[in-house]
């Protein structure tokens, strides 16, 4: 079996977690069995939802806070209908509006504020139980209750002080004394002294054996404590960015990203390091030499796959780019939207579409008003690109930083060529200057200004000069190593038992 151990996952998921989604889908082809482990708190939607908008299997998911209970993965299915028959004969009036609905209970003091999972249904995601204008309790709920939270005054606020974890028949399994940062978890047998000695618990408990893989996509707050409890199974560790620090690095010494630093110095339990580059793998292994004086085993397996090339099934749309990211300030959404207003100066008919959400949307809403581009630069919102790349004419990212980069995967698979800066590592491994898209250079001291200039510059050059059925060929042949076909062989190689 596959462990797969990371925090979390959302509607508007990072690379890391589209990442173990292709991993999963490869897995599951190559007849490999995985889990993926989940280890942090949902208190505002229920897990299952967001693990099966990313494809996952209820089966597939284990949730550290369930896990010690009977209660499986599972959608919502608990009604408003179910919550009411848990009143007793008390007297109450009832509203709704939208996804929220109120019970205010006669001569009691009381009422309930419920969260349904959406506007239309009656299915209850959570309900928050006010006392004397006290918030005192919240319950949570897919097929059952999962769990409770109980909440005391504190300094004039809802402190919360502890969490019930249920059974199916309504049985306490376990509970977490909170106060602050600090918990504990009573079981019947044993006390935890901290959320880390919970995950080793639950390592423990998955009783690995030397034919079992561990491999841990994010080590924060739970790296050391699966690395501890994982017997005689390999572990593996997913590189996701960029691992060290360049400019606090030098011939004497280097500053490993701190993701990084605790499983880089544990490289003698290490299975395997994982990079999705091979430009990453060979640094690292420098690295390691030079620094460490040791010889890791570091293995290349691209973060995601392609199910198949997607050609055009019309003409692809006239000097039409695409960008899709989530909307964070790191991926500079915002020079791309300058750059395709100075470009459409030289290019009267181009147009910009930006896919994705985040938390840059509103700034990035209020720069397209001031550029008064909103008729050529659209915002499309989180949407399946899959059959949408191919009706572009190109890609253009304007992040610094891409650990591998899948959308630059998913454009080059339906042959688009990619503007993007000359980084690390996604952009060098996806662009071949010249031959399917530009790379510009850059470095730390270059301006906003003149970021912007470059990228418009490699727009217009892109649509005035460059043989685009020429480069739209290149990105197709350099897709080719990624089909699913060819990144199973290596998941089947590298999880081997015999490797």
């Amino acid at each position: 079996m596959v462990y797969n151990f990371n925090l979390g996952i959302g509607w508007a998921s990072s690379g890391v977690e589209y990442a173990q989604a292709y991993r999963r889908n490869a897995l599951r082809k190559a007849g490999i069995d995985a889990r993926f482990v989940f280890t942090d708190m949902f208190p505002r939607e229920n897990i299952q939802h967001m693990t099966e908008n990313l494809g996952y299997r209820d089966s597939e998911i284990i949730w550290l806070y369930t896990f010690f209970t009977d209660i499986r993965i599972a959608p919502v299915t608990y009604t408003l209908g179910d919550l009411q028959k848990t009143f007793g004969n008390q007297n109450f009036t009832f509203s709704r509006e939208g996804k929220k609905a109120n019970y205010t209970f006669s001569g009691a003091g009381l009422y309930y504020t419920v969260y349904m999972v959406d506007e239309k249904s009656d299915r209850v995601h959570r309900v928050e139980m006010v006392s004397g204008g006290r918030l005192v309790r919240k319950d949570y709920f897919t097929y059952c209750r999962i769990y409770s939270e109980y909440y005391a005054p504190l300094d004039g606020e809802a402190h919360l002080y502890q969490r019930r974890f249920f059974n199916e028949d309504g049985s306490v399994a376990y509970e977490e004394i909170t106060d602050n940062d600090t918990v504990m978890y009573q079981f019947p047998d044993r006390l935890l002294g901290s959320k880390e000695e919970l995950v080793g618990y639950l390592v423990s408990c998955l009783n690995l054996t030397d034919r079992d893989t561990v491999i841990i996509d994010r080590t924060t707050g739970i790296g050391q404590a699966i690395m501890q409890n994982a017997g005689p199974a390999r572990l593996g560790i997913t590189i996701h960015a960029d691992h060290f620090s360049e400019s606090s690095t030098d011939d004497q010494n280097i500053l490993w990203n701190n993701y990084y630093e605790y499983s880089f110095s544990q490289y003698k339990r290490i299975s395997f390091y994982l990079t999705a580059t091979d430009d990453q793998n060979r640094l690292l292994r420098e690295q390691f030499r030079k620094y460490v004086g040791a010889e890791p085993n570091v293995v290349t397996v691209p973060v995601g796959s392609l199910d198949r090339l997607r050609y055009p099934k019309e003409d692809r749309k006239r000097h039409a780019l695409i960008t899709a990211s989530r909307l964070a300030s790191e991926k500079h959404v915002d020079w791309v939207v300058e750059a395709a207003a100075a470009a459409r100066k030289q290019i009267p008919d181009l147009t910009l579409d930006i896919y994705g959400k985040g938390g840059e949307e509103k700034t990035l809403k209020e720069l397209i008003e001031k550029l008064d581009c909103g008729g050529y630069v659209h915002l499309k919102g989180q949407q399946d690109l899959q059959e949408i790349y191919q009706e572009y004419e190109a890609y253009i990212s304007g992040s610094t930083s891409e650990g591998f980069g899948l959308t630059l995967m998913e454009a080059i698979g339906s042959g688009l060529p990619i503007i993007g800066f000359d980084v690390r590592y996604g952009n060098q491994n996806f662009i071949d200057h010249g031959q399917n898209g530009y790379q510009i250079p850059v470095h730390d001291r270059m301006e906003r200004k003149e970021r912007v200039e470059r990228l418009a510059e490699c727009m217009i050059q892109l649509f005035t000069e460059a043989d685009l059925n020429a480069f739209h060929q290149h990105s197709y042949e350099k897709a080719r190593q990624y089909l699913t076909e060819e990144v199973e062989k290596r998941w089947i190689k590298l999880l081997s038992p015999a490797t």
